[in-house]
């Protein structure tokens, strides 16, 4: 769930006033996405419709949006690995993509809105503090949330992710959607449901890792007494 950006440290003026535009906008569209969740089960406005019918567009742009944020690394507009942020932006896109978009049973998995959930929250938070930071002003409380709430989150959000990919592997097991089987004229075979169940496991070895990289990073970041002073930068 979580993604590494941070700007530059002599960026021109264009770069800040076009990163603060990109970031400022992702929080507008994740703000928007919370409430349409929020929306959704709390009034009559998505009447008749499932939660992706709902949400589903505003999902696919402001999530497919994340595609920049690649461009960003390799271009030097923010200092981040570019290795690492395809990976990371690849990994949400492929549970929207490759899984929710790819089957119907994804689409209504009790993964989803636990999944959504999560992600606008922390993105939110976390666009918003790259928004703060390119001009110079991070509050503290914006830094405490950042390096706070995936303690909740993250397991939320993981276990929402997971969901949606059991839900599809159900799918992909009854119906052999998104493979090829042999004879063919390429002559290779491809499996979307062990695609699946290959990406599942491989949360097994990566969320402690990840989840305990971050605690380490709110350590490093807000520190573990009165003392510490919060260091404006990101990771």
């Amino acid at each position: 769930m979580g993604k590494a950006q941070s700007t530059s440290k002599g960026p021109s003026a264009l770069s800040k006033l076009y990163l603060f535009g990109y970031n400022a906008g992702q929080v507008v569209g994740w703000s928007y996405m919370l409430y349409q969740l929020i929306a959704y089960y709390t009034t009559n406005a998505a009447a008749g419709k499932t939660l992706w019918d709902y949400i589903g567009w505003t999902v696919i742009i402001f999530q497919n949006a994340a595609f920049l944020e690649i461009f960003h690394a390799a271009a030097g507009l923010v200092k981040s690995n570019p290795f690492i942020t395809t990976v990371q932006v690849l990994s949400r896109v492929m549970v929207v993509c490759g899984v929710v978009m790819a089957t119907p049973d994804g689409k209504i998995s009790p993964g989803l809105p636990l999944a959504l959930l999560a992600w606008s929250i922390t993105e939110i938070i976390r666009y918003a503090y790259y928004a703060s930071n390119i001009v110079g002003a991070v509050p503290y409380i914006l830094i405490w949330l950042r390096y706070t709430t995936f303690i909740a989150l993250y397991p939320i959000g993981v276990t929402g992710e997971l969901l949606c990919f059991f839900w599809a592997q159900r799918y992909a097991r009854q119906n052999t959607v998104w493979s090829l089987e042999m004879p063919n004229k390429y002559n290779i075979t491809f499996s979307y449901f062990y695609l699946l169940w290959t990406v599942m496991l491989l949360y097994i070895p990566l969320f402690p890792q990840m989840y305990l990289h971050m605690f380490a990073q709110r350590r490093k970041i807000i520190g573990g007494g009165s003392s510490d002073k919060p260091k404006q930068k990101t990771k």
